[in-house]
């Protein structure tokens, strides 16, 4: 039977979390507002943001115009960030916790995630790179010493749930091993040309909920190349979508739901934010299943190649 309405996956501590969200990563600044607006209206209740997109202020924006129309309430929506990685160290956490809840005009956010295992060098500047121009200046912060943090944050009612985002297993224990809050989702890349099924295997044993960023292979990010495979291309994509009568984006995003993954496509165009929300009303055989999980190529979007030789680095040995 088909879904109607957006379902909910349910955190190991109760939780729930829509399995349907906006992504606002590379979302152009000046647009995030509205496309936050237009979602809302659409019925979207879950916003996925992150400091470093720096357009939480806009999104913020977006959220508090639909609040004051009374299209929503605060409790209706569930509202995601995370630390970056220039904030790693214990001391700062609180304070950049802070500034996103002042940025997205929130007193508390539903979820906020470590958005890397691997910390930068404190400073103003988000990508603090080395003389070589090719690599960051890393911290000695290790995540480790940064969860114990994030989980005063929950104490202090900042924040309602905790996780990680591009955490390997290995990773994802060692945070375990030491957590009294155990992380409640593990945010990664994960679309038909790269499923990570090691880390995602591992997060199902562990009662870890995936949440999978660029569904759609990311076609817009900005150090795309010309020779680059295009998911929403594929041959076998497009084949889905003339069968159900869907677009390649539908037949994409309502892959990840029969996963089981909460998924975040991100769009700012009104016409695409209301196609990516219509797919509830159909579902993929289990044919079709496989042949998505048949187009595997390792063929990762986001590979944080700057920083390489950190050793924490989620994705130069274990995935």
């Amino acid at each position: 039977m088909a879904c109607t309405v957006v379902p909910n996956a349910i955190f190991k501590n109760g939780n729930s979390i829509p399995m349907f969200g906006l992504g606002t990563w590379n979302s152009p600044p000046g647009q995030v507002a509205q496309a936050v607006k237009d979602a809302i209206d659409v019925g979207y209740r879950h916003i996925d943001c992150a400091h470093v997109y720096q357009n939480e202020h806009e999104v913020g924006e977006g959220i508090a115009a639909k609040i004051a129309e009374g299209v929503v309430k605060r409790e209706d929506l569930f509202v995601t960030s995370k630390l970056w990685n220039t904030f790693h160290r214990p001391d700062l956490v609180e304070g950049a916790c802070k500034t996103t809840l002042k940025n997205l005009q929130l007193d508390y956010l539903d979820l906020y995630l470590i958005h890397w295992p691997v910390g930068y060098k404190e400073g103003p500047e988000l990508f603090p790179m080395g003389p070589d121009g090719k690599t960051f200046i890393f911290s000695d912060a290790d995540y480790v010493d940064t969860w114990p943090e994030m989980e005063k944050l929950v104490d202090a009612g900042l924040v309602r749930n905790i996780g990680l985002s591009n955490f390997n297993a290995k990773q994802v224990q060692r945070v375990l091993d030491i957590a009294r809050i155990a992380p409640a989702t593990n945010q990664i890349e994960c679309h038909p040309y790269l499923h990570q099924s090691n880390i995602t295997a591992f997060c199902a044993a562990n009662g870890i909920i995936v949440t999978a960023y660029s569904p759609l292979g990311s076609p817009a990010r900005p150090w795309v190349k010309a020779d680059d495979p295009v998911l929403m291309d594929d041959a076998v994509v497009g084949e889905l979508a003339k069968k159900y009568g869907k677009t390649t984006a539908q037949i994409l995003i309502r892959y990840q739901i029969q996963l089981g993954h909460v998924v975040i496509p991100k769009s700012v165009t009104k016409e695409r934010i209301v196609s990516n929300f219509d797919v509830f009303s159909f579902q993929l055989d289990d044919g079709d299943m496989k042949l998505l999980a048949g187009l595997e190529r390792n063929g990762r979007i986001c590979p944080e190649s700057s920083a390489f030789g950190h050793p924490h680095h989620p994705f130069e040995k274990e995935e």
